[in-house]
């Protein structure tokens, strides 16, 4: 179990390697209890400010569900997080995913339950579930129209077809699209570092209230945003970082920021 899912710490990133080569990343239990674990560390470190998830498969991201261990009766959601361990986490956290070859079904879902994404050239994406009688019922069905055009998604999820990374890039599905190489998802994971630093210079508690309100408010109200947006303005105010980026400004130097979410 220790073996399916790597996580290590890299500056101010968190990152989160599905570490079943042989399976092409397949979900089972294993993998979702110690996503939602790691999810959980990245949470919880006040050290680490963004979180990537990645593949130690050099041509495939996540195949999907383990249709063995499905197949087999067993239980492969987490407690928490549903499948994968993610797919229902109440992430806090920018999480980044970083594609290198196909991300299929609820490798998909996976990628869909996190915030950004880079991806190689050769990366494909695809919700097959109906060519099996099944549905994307792990977060896909409402978070593929969210990120894509409602026509394409539709296509996507009726026909069980693939779109590639260029016309996922087109569509402003993928953050950042980059060359496969020899390693398609180092790569990946590289763009994916690359973009977490992009991240990790600013505010971290700016950074994460930001990143929750969009989560919140991408089907709410006016009022319903308006307050969300407030309450992240009035959590910032009770911050040294509130006071450490003006002043930072005004010295004409780089701010040095603490994270802390309170005075």
């Amino acid at each position: 179990m220790a073996d399916t899912v790597l996580f290590e710490q890299r500056g101010h990133v968190g990152i989160i390697t599905l570490n079943r080569p042989k399976a092409h990343n397949a979900c089972n239990a294993e993998l979702s209890a110690l996503m939602e674990k790691y999810l959980k560390v990245i949470d919880e470190t006040d050290e680490i400010w963004v979180g990537v998830v990645a593949s130690s498969h050099p041509m495939t991201f996540c195949a999907g569900a383990d249709l063995k261990a499905v197949n087999k009766g067993e239980r492969i959601e987490g407690s928490v997080g549903g499948f994968a361990g993610i797919v229902k986490y109440p992430l806090r956290k920018p999480m980044i995913a970083a594609v290198g070859g196909a991300a299929l079904a609820g490798g998909c879902e996976i990628v869909l339950a996190c915030d950004l994404l880079c991806a190689t050239r050769n990366a494909t994406f695809g919700v097959p579930e109906v060519k099996r009688s099944l549905v994307p019922a792990a977060g896909g069905l409402f978070r593929l129209p969210r990120r894509l055009p409602r026509a394409v998604a539709m296509e996507m999820m009726l026909t069980g077809d693939r779109i590639g990374a260029q016309r996922a890039y087109e569509l402003g599905f993928v953050n950042r699209l980059v060359e496969p190489g020899s390693d398609a998802n180092a790569a990946a994971l590289a763009a994916a570092l690359e973009l977490a630093s992009a991240i990790t210079v600013n505010a971290p508690v700016a950074v994460r209230e930001a990143a929750g309100v969009v989560r919140a408010t991408a089907h709410a109200s006016d009022e319903e945003a308006w307050a969300l947006s407030q309450a992240a303005f009035l959590t910032l105010v009770q911050t040294e970082d509130f006071f450490e980026g003006p002043l930072a400004f005004i010295e004409k130097r780089d701010p040095v920021w603490t994270g802390k979410a309170k005075l």
